[in-house]
């Protein structure tokens, strides 16, 4: 189902993919600094999980500075917890990237606004940019570090913006529950060499899922 979503005076393309039957959570997904909400890789991760009963919410937002995605992602979460059409008791934010970025700094601002009502459930972060590619030693992990509810990250071990050691120890400093699932000699866009990127893709998209469940029915408890 495809919707405009009003962001100041303009509108945020976005389109549902919806379960069969009503779906209590829902991810909200985006895409990195390049390419829009049809990315490959967010196209089938959404796919996959509406044909496994969860709602998935993904959004274009053109615009590689990261307060104007910020915002705009902040507008996408508003926009479905006010849903009268889709009545979801939480939702996990998610993001490829720069898009990862961006749900991890609106988690950060809606705690630190008090704005803990638990909607938000978890954040997964595929290919998240610890780093620009040769620059080691300035690490984007100030938002991660303020988090307090579950995260997922799922990065390949050869990600030219995540090296492995340097997530590994942000993660160990990390207050909130994590996890970190290597796609084994993965790139920062999810090639590797000899695997197709459906089987690829097919990988990130069981694991992804059965970290929500984990974490759903662990809050259904």
């Amino acid at each position: 189902v495809k919707v405009k979503i009003p962001f100041g005076n303009k509108y945020l393309d976005a389109i549902f993919s919806l379960p069969e039957k009503k779906s209590t959570y829902g991810v909200i997904l985006t895409h990195g600094a390049g390419g829009d909400m049809n990315f490959p890789h967010l196209v089938s991760l959404a796919a996959y999980l509406a044909s496994h009963g969860v709602l998935c919410l993904r959004f274009t937002c053109k615009g590689l500075n990261i307060a104007y995605r910020t915002k705009a992602f902040k507008t996408v979460v508003e926009y479905l917890k006010l849903s009268d059409d889709y009545k979801l008791s939480g939702v996990f934010l998610a993001g490829r990237s720069m898009g990862s970025r961006a749900a991890a700094s609106v988690i950060r601002q809606l705690s630190q606004e008090g704005d803990d009502d638990d909607f938000i459930q978890g954040l997964v972060c595929l290919s998240y940019p610890l780093h620009r590619p040769k620059l080691q030693s300035k690490l984007r992990d100030e938002d991660l570090l303020f988090i307090r509810c579950p995260v997922l990250f799922v990065s390949g071990s050869a990600d030219e913006m995540c090296e492995k050691q340097l997530l590994e120890g942000v993660a160990s400093k990390m207050k909130a529950p994590k996890k970190i699932h290597w796609i084994d000699k993965a790139n920062h866009g999810m090639a590797v060499k000899g695997r197709t990127t459906d089987d690829v893709m097919e990988e990130i998209n069981a694991h992804v899922f059965s970290w929500l469940r984990e974490n759903t029915e662990q809050e259904q408890k």
